[in-house]
């Protein structure tokens, strides 16, 4: 599983011309696009999800912890794009959507269990990512 994690000032995923998912923090809060693949299971989602809340990565090195940042996320398998060779992307690495769509969700919920507000996009769907990068910071987080 990775984690593209981004620090933001605002964010939102809007599907078919309606918002799926918004966060307006004060002052900061985090966008996290989150990739599967085929070996993951529940306690990588719950362990990045521990990661992910206590990333000291916001303003005086807090974390979404330290300050009830809210977090977005959203589902992205583009995240495991192989690139080696030729121009076309290969998404091998990528879970299939069965195997991927649980494993974001038991993401998501293992943040909101440990006390993050958390908003999200739609799996499978196509999205519209709207953002301002705070920064800019992003980090990649795997285990």
């Amino acid at each position: 599983m990775r984690v593209l994690v981004q620090r933001v000032k605002r964010a939102r995923v809007t599907v078919d011309g309606e918002v799926a998912g918004a966060i307006d923090p004060q002052p900061q809060g985090l966008l996290a696009l989150v990739g599967v693949t085929h070996d993951d299971d529940a306690a990588t989602a719950q362990r990045l999800a521990e990661k992910l809340w206590k990333l000291r990565i916001l303003d005086d090195e807090r974390s979404a912890s330290d300050v009830a940042a809210p977090i977005l996320v959203i589902s992205q398998f583009t995240l495991y794009a192989n690139t080696d060779k030729g121009r076309r992307p290969s998404w091998n690495a990528a879970a299939p959507g069965p195997v991927a769509e649980p494993l974001v969700t038991e993401f998501t919920e293992a943040l909101r269990r440990l006390g993050a507000t958390v908003q999200t996009g739609v799996f499978g769907a196509h999205m519209e990512v709207e953002l301002v990068n705070d920064g800019p910071v992003t980090v990649l987080l795997e285990l």
